[in-house]
């Protein structure tokens, strides 16, 4: 797609007004917003499967990466009718919330064209809105924590899982953390599956009471690395696999393997070294999508068992 300052381009047969193309978003690069636009074009095939379905909730940066932003929830005004969008009753709000699904490249193009950097899609979709089909364990190092014990954390979640015979996945959160993602078959509610996420956490804190906590108080933790479980509730939300963040360097949330986690750095992964190692190594994350798996042996496993664990 031509960098122009404004036009209107045809997206699988939808015209989508795109401006301000030039306008730079990372000044220290002088990434723009068309940079940011062709990013999300040459993923958007591999992105599809993570936004599909799924209520969206984007944070816009119209200055930039830098500026000032705002969460969006609710479809704006002026929104094209060919946007799929799914209304949702928010007791919080005491409102209908339409939520945008992006389920379509010109919708994507539109939304960045918004300045959309970070996709923030549900753990559940449309059809099962309270019954989520992966849920995340978010490693967050608080002040003072390295991103060398975050990667010594997630080791220890990964044995846990290992024990307990889960299948799960591994990515960057495009910022200074990790996201260990589960694919559950939807059978278990939100609330279900947090009191199973807190448990493993639990358990990881036990192991490696030094580094983890899961204290939910900010100056608590300090020093230690945060195992949010409290992510997997309705409406809540993670970034998602190959979204962009607001930070230097425009890094996005990649999936890594384990080996890699050792050798990188999360700056690694952004929007001009992605599209090429997609390319090169497909969708790394499909599995969260087609790979999901019942918890109830684990749960039965964890209950029973662990405190054998060494």
């Amino acid at each position: 797609m031509p960098v122009k300052s404004r036009e209107t381009v045809k997206v699988q047969g939808q015209e989508v007004s795109i401006s301000n193309l030039d306008k730079v978003f990372w000044e220290d690069e002088g990434y723009t917003k068309g940079n940011l636009i062709n990013y999300y074009v040459q993923v958007f095939p591999y992105l599809l499967p993570h936004l599909a379905e799924r209520p969206l909730v984007v944070t816009r940066y119209p200055s930039g990466a830098a500026g000032k932003w705002f969460y969006q929830k609710n479809a704006p005004e002026g929104t094209p009718d060919w946007v799929n969008t799914y209304p949702w009753y928010s007791s919080h709000s005491d409102r209908y919330l339409n939520f945008v699904v992006c389920d379509n490249l010109a919708t994507m193009v539109w939304l960045a064209n918004q300045a959309c950097i970070e996709l923030h899609p549900w753990m559940s979709r449309v059809g099962s809105l309270d019954r989520p089909d992966f849920v995340v364990f978010d490693l967050d190092p608080s002040e003072g924590a390295t991103f060398d014990d975050v990667r010594d954390v997630a080791e220890v979640v990964r044995e846990v899982l290992d024990f307990l015979k889960i299948r799960f996945f591994l990515k960057t959160s495009g910022a200074t953390g990790l996201h260990i993602v589960v694919p559950i078959m939807n059978n278990y509610t939100y609330d279900e599956l947090r009191d199973f996420v807190r448990r493993i956490a639990e358990a990881v804190v036990s192991l490696i009471p030094e580094k983890a906590t899961v204290v939910r108080k900010v100056k608590d933790r300090a020093g230690k690395v945060y195992v949010d479980y409290l992510q997997n509730i309705q409406g809540k939300t993670v970034c998602s696999v190959y979204s962009v963040r607001p930070r230097p360097g425009a890094p996005v949330s990649t999936p890594i393997t384990w080996e890699e986690l050792r050798e990188s750095q999360p700056g690694d992964f952004n929007i001009i070294t992605v599209p090429p190692r997609l390319i090169q190594k497909g969708d790394m994350f499909a599995g969260v999508n087609t790979e999901r798996q019942r918890i109830d042996e684990p749960w039965r496993r964890l209950n029973s068992n662990f405190r054998h664990h060494k």
